[in-house]
Order: structure tokens, then sequence, then C-alpha cells
């Protein structure tokens, strides 16, 4: 695993960037020591707010300062902010078109010890459905931390989704990130390997597996699951004829369904999804241990595109 965790790239690059912009305002709902929005906090107590356990106040508050000119960062778990706080999201932030930055710490099942009240396996889902919002999934830390002045320079409503944990390192210092566009990490004419956020990183471990067997996988990285990159899915159907996507989310309205969706209505070939099947994920002893128990293992991915190999073959 990475050295540094999500949540702490991405806490000190937002103090960072606070540094040279005086726009920036941060606000958590009394769980700053867990999203590590405290590194802002601990530079510029005057740009930070408390609001307590109030993730639906806190995104009111955050719509406020939005139309008075600041760009504010909301920090809290991503259960509570996609579930608790979805109608203020929906209302105050989408339809009213604010400038609101959602920092949704502990995304996925990376609060492994806490179980399923604590995981978010339904809010891309749920936020990719909203009008007017961008969803971004970083792969690793390095990323995580790239995405921060990216996703403050771009105007309208953003959810980044941020693990608790480290991820296995992918991203390479120097690639440019755009909102929208996908990356291609791997080459390859058998299959296409779709994945985002932590599933990146073992979907390359599989790509290397699947190589020792013959097999060559191209490897995307999807960090923009809204607006997805329907160009770059497209153009690997076309060449590869079968895709795989890998998420840490439900096979149910994450990427796996926005891949399907964009392949129903243009190119249909053979898909296989990875992802936390129709089900409530329980505790684990860590989190590669419960990831490999929800379906999420290196093995899974490795099985799902032999399988999707024997349908564009048969």
């Amino acid at each position: 695993m990475a050295e540094l965790s999500m949540r702490e790239a991405y806490g000190r690059a937002l103090a960072e960037y606070g540094m040279q912009h005086p726009d920036v305002v941060a606000l958590d709902v009394d769980t700053s020591v867990s999203t590590l929005s405290s590194f802002f906090a601990a530079r510029f107590p005057e740009r930070f707010f408390n609001i307590g356990i109030a993730e639906p106040c806190m995104v009111d508050v955050a719509a406020g300062l939005a139309l008075g000119g600041f760009v504010p960062f909301i920090n809290g778990f991503a259960s509570l902010l996609s579930l608790r706080a979805l109608e203020q999201i929906r209302t105050c932030v989408c339809q009213a078109c604010t400038n609101v930055k959602i920092a949704a710490s502990y995304a996925g099942i990376s609060d492994f010890k806490d179980g399923a009240s604590h995981y978010s396996i339904t809010d891309l889902a749920n936020l990719r459905a909203l009008p007017g919002m961008t969803v971004i999934v970083p792969a690793d830390a390095a990323e995580a931390a790239a995405w921060v002045p990216i996703v403050a320079e771009f105007d309208g409503p953003v959810y980044l989704r941020i693990s608790r944990a480290g991820a296995l390192p992918v991203f390479q210092a120097g690639t440019k990130l755009e909102i929208g566009k996908g990356l291609t990490l791997r080459g390859g004419r058998d299959l296409t390997l779709v994945a985002t956020g932590t599933m990146v990183g073992r979907c390359a471990r599989a790509a290397v597996e699947l190589a020792q067997q013959g097999i060559q996988a191209r490897l995307l990285e999807v960090h923009t699951l809204k607006p997805l990159d329907r160009d770059l899915l497209l153009q690997a159907a076309r060449e590869t004829g079968g895709l795989v996507t890998a998420e840490e989310h439900s096979v149910i309205g994450g990427l796996g369904s926005a891949v399907a969706e964009t392949l129903a209505e243009a190119y249909p070939v053979p898909l296989e999804r990875v992802g936390i099947l129709d089900r409530f994920c329980p505790t684990g002893r860590d989190l590669d241990i419960l990831m490999d128990a929800c379906g999420l293992s290196v093995a899974e991915i490795v099985a799902a595109a032999q399988r999707v190999l024997k349908r564009v073959r048969t």
C-alpha cells in the first residue's frame, strides 16, 4: 500500500493550496481529525468552520459562502454526505448551481472496522444522478493531491471521492489530469480493463498476471465518472472487443453501470463488472482482506477478464 493515505494527501494539498488562495474556505462536521481537513484548520483557523454533527447544515452554509464569492470545500464521511445531506446537495448545490466542492472521505469500504453504516457503496450512483454534478475518483494519494487545485479552479459543484486508506500507487508525477478525460495506463488489444479509484492499482496487477498468461489487457483509468469519457471507452470497445469494469462500489449505478449505458447506446460488446454485489458488506480485519472478501480481488479481475475474452472469441 502507499505510505501516505489518500485522506492525508488530500488534507495536506488543500492546506497548501490555501496558502495562495484566500478565497478558499473549509468546512467540517466534527470529523476534521478523521478527514484531515485539520491541516487546513491549523493554518487558517479564520477560514475554517466546524459546523458540528450536521452534514445538511454544512451544505447549506457552504452554499451561502459560495454565493458570497468564496470557494468552499466541505469535508465529511462519504456515507453521510451522500445520504444524510443528499437533499441539500441536490437543492442548494446542484439546482442552485453553487460552486461547492464536496470532499467525501472514508469512501467505499475503506472504513473497514466500522461496518455497513459507515461504508459508501452507493454514493457514486447517488451523486452522478444529480444534474450539474461532476464526480471525480482519484486512484491513489498522489492523484488525490493533484486534483485539489483542479477541483478548486473548476466552476461548479464537484464530488471528490477520498479513501480513508492508501492505495496501490499508480499516478505518475507530471501526468496531466483533465476533468472528463480518462487515462490509458497500459496498452493492449485483447481486452480492456476499465477502473476507477482504488481498483486502478488492483487492475494494474491483474494486467501483469494476464500478460503472464499471454493476454494483453489495455488498462484505462476513469477518474471522472461524470462527465464520462465516452470517446476513450468506445475506442477501447472497437479496438479490443470486450471490457471489464472495476470499482470499490456497488455494481449498481457506478462505473460499471455508466460504461454499460455507454456501450448499449453506441457500441455493444461483452462486458463484465467487478464490484460489490447487491449486498451490505461486513467488517474486516484490514482493508485488503475485506476488499478481497467483497469480490474486489485481483483474482476476480483476472477471472472476469478471462470470461470476457471467452465471449469475445466465441
